[in-house]
């Protein structure tokens, strides 16, 4: 038996190798750009009446990273300020070296609700202050994400959280065009007998 090969099939093939291709690179830069750098961050942090801090509100922003401070002196009257990204910085960077030392809440399990102010900036913004390197040795430590959830309030964290957890399960499976879900049954007939 020989085998013809026509134009026609050469030229299909290189078309569907071309799609495939162009396929899997639009995939490939999507999680290209989920791994790129941590997105800078726009904080709202609350002191509670315990003294520590937390995060109420959170989100992504293309500015510098910057976090509104609610704090309540002694006669209970709420200020507002505002820390810049250079601020955010220096007190992230004190936090992580503590923490290296072992001199930090963040190496303990909560003890209750919030951080000290440095903690808590970084366990909110470590990537965006930080770097991505610093984030993920961050991450690898029980404690610094147990206080991470114990200390940001906000909707953004919470959602992050579950959908970094759905991703990480497995258990979703993705077709051969990067599509999950469920697998399609077909019939199949045959024709003349």
């Amino acid at each position: 038996m020989k085998h013809i090969v026509s134009a026609k099939q050469v030229i299909m093939g290189t078309a569907g190798l071309a799609v495939l291709s162009a396929l899997s690179g639009c995939q490939s830069s999507q999680e290209e750009s989920q791994n790129a750098e941590a997105p800078n961050k726009f904080l709202v942090v609350e002191q509670q009446p315990n003294g520590k801090y937390v995060v109420i509100e959170e989100m992504p922003t293309t500015g510098p990273s910057r976090a509104i401070i609610h704090e309540t002196d002694e006669n209970g009257t709420v200020h507002e300020r505002v820390m810049t990204e250079g601020e955010m910085k220096a007190l992230a960077d004190q936090e992580y070296k503590k923490m290296q030392e072992g001199k930090s809440e963040l190496n303990s399990e909560p003890k209750s609700e919030g951080l000290g102010l440095g903690g808590t900036i970084l366990a909110a913004a470590g990537g965006a202050l930080l770097g991505n390197m610093i984030a993920n040795s961050l991450m690898n430590n029980t404690n610094f994400r147990k206080n991470q959830d114990a200390s940001n309030k906000s909707a953004y964290h919470r959602s992050a959280n579950q959908s970094g957890s759905k991703a990480s399960n497995g258990s979703s499976k993705k077709s051969f065009f990067g599509n999950s879900g469920s697998r399609s049954s077909s019939s199949s007939s045959s024709f003349g007998g």
